[in-house]
C-alpha cells in the first residue's frame, strides 16, 4: 500500500510525502501506521477521525483533515491523505 499525504494552504501544496507499507497488516492498521508516520514527518499531532472524515475515506480512499480534526493549531488549511496504491 502506498499513501500520499500533502499539506495545503491557499490551494498551494506546502509539503508532501509518500508512505509505503507492504506488510501483512490489515488495511486499517496500515492506514493508521501511515498516519502516525506522516504526523511524525510533518511534526503534527494526530488528527481526529470525525464521522465526515471516515465517510469520505470509505467513499474515495481520500480524506482531508481540517483544523477541526486537530487539537493543536495548524499553520495550513488542510492535510490531505490519499491511498494511491492498494495491496491485492
Amino acid at each position: 500500500m502506498r499513501i500520499w499525504a500533502r499539506e495545503f494552504k491557499s490551494n498551494h501544496m506546502l509539503k508532501d510525502t509518500v508512505i509505503e507499507d507492504f506488510s501483512n497488516e490489515t488495511r486499517t492498521h496500515k492506514i493508521f501506521h501511515a498516519l502516525d508516520e506522516i504526523c511524525h514527518q510533518f511534526d503534527l499531532s494526530k488528527p481526529i477521525w470525525l464521522e465526515s472524515c471516515i465517510a469520505d475515506f470509505k467513499r474515495t480512499a481520500k480524506v482531508r483533515f481540517y483544523q477541526d480534526s486537530f487539537i493543536d493549531q495548524i499553520e495550513f488549511d488542510y492535510l490531505e491523505v490519499q491511498v494511491i496504491e492498494e495491496d491485492y
